[in-house]
């Protein structure tokens, strides 16, 4: 338990910052699931629109640190093949 007064305030710090990330990272979450729902329709273009939307999302997120920038690449990666291959 944080006994000084710095270490009461950089608890509190902590936390609202621990909430803030969370809901960020569940904002990256939704959009890729929201492409892979699209993709499961089979409609390409409804997919191709989700990945656009999702892209600048991912990126902002990994440009934040709120995901590592490989994990932010994979994503986008897998993604894209999963929609070209929808189109083709």
């Amino acid at each position: 338990m944080a006994n000084s007064p710095q270490a009461k305030k950089r608890a509190r710090q902590a936390e609202k910052r621990r909430n803030h990330n969370a809901s960020l990272r569940s904002l990256v979450r939704t959009n890729i699931k929201k492409v892979n729902a699209a993709i499961g329709t089979g409609d390409a273009e409804q997919a191709r629109a989700a990945y656009a939307s999702a892209i600048p999302v991912i990126d902002r997120m990994a440009d934040k640190g709120i995901i590592h920038k490989n994990k932010a690449a994979r994503h986008k990666s897998r993604l894209n093949a999963q929609v070209k291959a929808l189109s083709a």
